[in-house]
């Protein structure tokens, strides 16, 4: 829609999306980003919580 701007809803359902499909860098990535646009520092922790690490990521997993 034009004009609007994503949110965190929009990024977390992005970054599920990117889960489903075997991205789960690309998923990490929009994951931080629904994160950091989430005032509630708990929630931020939740959602961070079901996406894993970049760093704990097995190269066949990319």
């Amino acid at each position: 829609m034009p004009g609007h701007l994503p949110d965190s809803f929009d990024y977390l359902d992005a970054a599920h999306e990117m889960a489903h499909t075997g991205r789960p860098t690309l998923a990490r990535l929009l994951a931080e980003e629904a994160a950091t646009r989430t005032d509630d520092p708990d929630e931020a922790a939740h959602i961070l919580s079901h996406f894993p690490s970049p760093a704990s990521l097995r190269l066949k997993d990319c």
